[in-house]
C-alpha cells in the first residue's frame, strides 16, 4: 500500500479498523495527506474493489487538546453527517467513526471524499463570497427535531479573556470593542449553525460561470444559535484572508441571499465582535493552514493590522 510521509495507516490498529469498514473485496491502494487543516490530521484513501475505485477521507485527532475532546467532537460530526444526508447541503457521507480510539491509534472518523478544492487566493474572491453567502443560508434552513437539534452554541471568548495586540497604537479602540461584549447575549431566533463556516472549510469546483461549491467540511462544532454568529465567523475570516472590505461585505451578501440577521445594529455588532475578538491578538492560528495553501503573504503583521482595521470598521458602522 502506497503512503505519504507520516502516514498513520502504517499502524496496524488504524489500518485494520479502516479495512473492516470497507465493502467486501475493497482494498486500500494509496494514502495521501491532505493539506489545509489545523485541528486534525486528514488523509485521502484511494480504494479499489469489485465495483470500481472510490476515495475516502480519514480524519484523526492527534493533538492532545483535541484528543481529549474527541468523543464529543467526532460523535457530533458523525451525527451531523447522518442528518445532512437527507438534505441538499453538500456534505460527506459517514462511513465509520471511532471517537474514543477504541479501535484506532487516534480518535478517527472515516467519510467519503468530496470533489473540489479549498480556494483562498484573492483572485475570484468576490464571486466566491457570493456563493458562500448563499450556501450559508441553505445551512441555516436545515430543519431539526428535538432529537436531532445540535447543542447550544458556545462563545469562543469573553471580555476578560481578550488579549489586545501588544503593538497596537489604539488601546482605546480595543477597549471599546471589549466593552461591547460586556452584556448579556441578545435574544435571537435559533438556527442550525455550522459554527466554523469559512473559506477553509468550503470546497469549490469550476471557474467563471461554472464556479460552484462542491462541499462543506468540518462539522465538529455544529451548534444551535443565532445566524449572526455564523455570519460573524465567516466575515472575520474573510477580513483576515482578503482584507477588511471583504469581511464587511459578507453580511450584506447573506441578507441579499435571503438570510435574516438581528434587526438591531447593536445586537449584530455584539455577535460580530464576539467572534472577531476571539482572534486577538494576532490571528496567527487561522493563517497556518492558509499559508500551507500558498498564502505566504499572510504574515503576523498583516493579520494583526487587518484584525484591528476590521474591529475599527465594525465599531464605525454599527456602534
Amino acid at each position: 500500500m502506497g503512503e505519504a510521509a507520516g502516514g498513520e495507516l502504517d499502524r496496524a490498529a488504524t489500518r485494520t479498523w479502516v479495512e473492516k469498514a470497507l465493502a467486501p473485496g475493497e482494498r486500500i491502494e494509496s494514502v495521501e495527506r491532505l493539506r489545509g487543516g489545523w485541528t486534525s490530521q486528514t488523509r485521502r484513501l484511494d480504494v479499489s474493489g469489485p465495483q470500481g475505485g472510490r476515495s475516502l477521507v480519514l480524519r484523526s485527532f492527534v493533538k492532545p487538546f483535541f484528543v481529549r475532546h474527541a468523543p464529543g467532537l467526532l460523535t457530533r460530526e458523525a451525527d451531523v453527517l447522518r442528518q445532512l444526508a437527507g438534505t441538499d447541503v453538500p456534505a460527506a457521507r459517514l462511513v465509520a467513526v471511532d471517537a474514543r480510539a477504541e479501535h484506532c491509534d487516534h480518535p478517527s472518523l472515516l467519510m467519503t471524499l468530496l470533489p473540489g478544492q479549498v480556494r483562498v487566493d484573492d483572485a475570484g474572491a468576490e464571486q466566491r463570497i457570493g456563493l458562500l453567502a448563499r450556501q450559508l443560508t441553505d445551512i441555516h434552513r436545515v430543519r431539526v427535531t428535538e432529537a436531532t437539534r445540535p447543542r447550544d452554541y458556545e462563545a469562543w471568548t469573553a471580555p476578560d479573556r481578550v488579549r489586545v495586540p501588544g503593538s497596537t497604537g489604539q488601546a482605546r479602540l480595543w477597549q471599546r470593542a471589549v466593552d461591547v461584549i460586556r452584556r448579556e447575549p441578545p435574544t435571537y431566533t435559533p438556527r442550525f449553525l455550522h459554527r466554523d463556516f469559512h473559506p477553509g472549510n468550503v470546497l469549490f469546483t469550476g471557474v467563471g460561470a461554472d464556479l460552484r461549491i462542491s462541499g462543506v467540511v468540518d462539522w465538529v462544532e455544529t451548534s444551535w444559535g443565532p445566524a449572526d454568529l455564523d455570519v460573524a465567523h465567516c466575515s472575520t475570516a474573510l477580513a483576515l484572508l482578503h482584507g477588511v472590505p471583504a469581511g464587511m461585505s459578507f453580511a450584506e451578501e447573506y441578507t441579499g441571499a435571503g438570510g435574516r440577521l438581528a434587526a438591531s445594529g447593536a445586537d449584530h455588532l455584539y455577535w460580530r465582535l464576539l467572534d472577531a475578538l476571539a482572534y486577538a491578538p494576532d490571528a496567527e492560528k487561522v493563517a497556518v493552514p492558509w499559508r500551507e495553501l500558498g498564502r505566504t503573504d499572510l504574515t503576523p503583521e498583516v493579520l494583526t493590522a487587518r484584525l484591528e482595521g476590521y474591529v475599527e470598521c465594525l465599531l464605525d458602522r454599527f456602534a
